[in-house]
């Protein structure tokens, strides 16, 4: 009990600053845009923390099931606590292109963040790492996909008929995940994982780390359960405190989308990363890939049906700007994800690309 007490403490931590953030709501968010930025930084902080031990509970249920099923666990929760904290925010900001904008951080960050990064340190320490250049072909047409149906096609719509394509992009983004979940766990579940020749032999006594993580299934399908509910308890002061801070002050719109797209990303940026150095680049393909379909298809839907219900349009297409950071992503990652190994120079093209959509959403872009 003690152990289990020490092991979530971050969780435990967040906890405490939802109950005080609760309690003291109202002086947070009327005392100055200082005190409301800083509370909402503190409340970031908790989120991330909360959001890293959900995604350490992922990665126990994960490795319990193993791949496929492993990594798409860990992808779906991350981009449920996405969806969550978005949909909050929704609620407060009412702005029409926040959804939009969050979906565009988040797959520039996953793509161009998370596997630039992971195969430039990768490839400087371990050379060219292999994957299963299935998984990255399957992804990439997918998420080419969704993008153009839900993010530039809208562009084209006239504004009186909005709503029958939000109808269709619903359906259409359910159908195409549903048929891609099947074939993933099913006839082509071999597309998404690696048999690494080098892999090392268990060491005595590994059986006993994967009947320790079975007998606290359990307590991690409970405790991922907690974790989701308390990140969006702390994201509604969040959001509150976030809106508040920023109003009236020259910060570009992006920026509240980035605090999304980061904070659901971060549990997935260590975990690749570890297995980058490790060696294990099917792992980052699995998370990265994943993690931009997942946000795409998953957060689309739930979007249009906030739209519909509540009978306000979002703004889903692209910007110029956004449009041509995002193909020239897509074609890069088609171009550098073809052989079925990465390595340091293609890692640094996509962390270039990273860095420059950071300093465009910094001069407003």
């Amino acid at each position: 009990m003690i152990a289990t007490l020490k092991e979530e403490s971050l969780m435990l931590i967040a906890l405490v600053i939802g109950v005080l953030a609760y309690v003291f709501e109202p002086w947070l968010v009327d005392s100055g845009k200082v005190i409301a930025l800083v509370g909402a930084g503190v409340l970031i902080a908790a989120i991330i923390g909360t959001a890293m031990r959900v995604a350490n509970h992922a990665e126990i249920l994960a490795e319990k099931v193993g791949d496929p099923y492993g990594t798409m666990i860990l992808t779906l929760s991350a981009v449920l606590v996405e969806v969550i904290i978005l949909a909050i925010m929704m609620g407060h900001d009412h702005s029409p292109t926040l959804a939009r904008d969050t979906i565009y951080a988040a797959v520039i960050l996953d793509i161009n963040g998370i596997i630039g990064l992971a195969a430039l340190l990768g490839g400087l320490k371990h050379g060219e790492q292999a994957y299963n250049d299935d998984s990255s072909r399957s992804y990439g047409v997918m998420i080419l996909t969704a993008v153009s149906i839900s993010m530039l096609v809208p562009e084209f719509i006239p504004v009186e008929r909005w709503h029958f394509y939000s109808a269709f992009t619903i359906v259409v983004m359910v159908l195409m995940y549903a048929v891609f979940l099947r074939m993933q766990t099913g006839p082509h579940s071999y597309f998404f994982s690696y048999n690494y020749p080098e892999k090392r032999k268990k060491k005595p006594g590994a059986e006993s780390v994967g009947e320790a993580h079975g007998g606290s299934l359990k307590l991690s399908m409970l405790l991922l359960v907690i974790g989701i509910m308390l990140t969006g308890a702390l994201a509604e002061v969040m959001s509150k405190s976030l809106d508040t801070g920023l109003e009236g002050l020259p910060i570009p719109p992006m920026v509240s989308a980035l605090v999304v797209a980061v904070i659901s990303a971060s549990p997935e940026i260590l975990t690749a990363l570890r297995a980058a150095m490790a060696n294990r680049m099917q792992s980052v393909i699995n998370i990265a890939l994943g993690a931009s379909l997942s946000t795409v298809i998953l957060t689309v839907p739930v979007v249009e049906a906030i739209a519909l219900f509540t009978g306000q349009p979002m703004q889903m297409a692209m910007t110029p700007v956004q449009t041509v950071m995002m193909g020239v992503t897509l074609i890069i990652a088609a171009i550098n994800l073809n052989d079925g190994e990465t390595n340091a120079i293609e890692g640094m093209t996509h962390f270039v690309l990273f860095i420059t959509f950071i300093m465009l959403t910094a001069i407003g872009l």
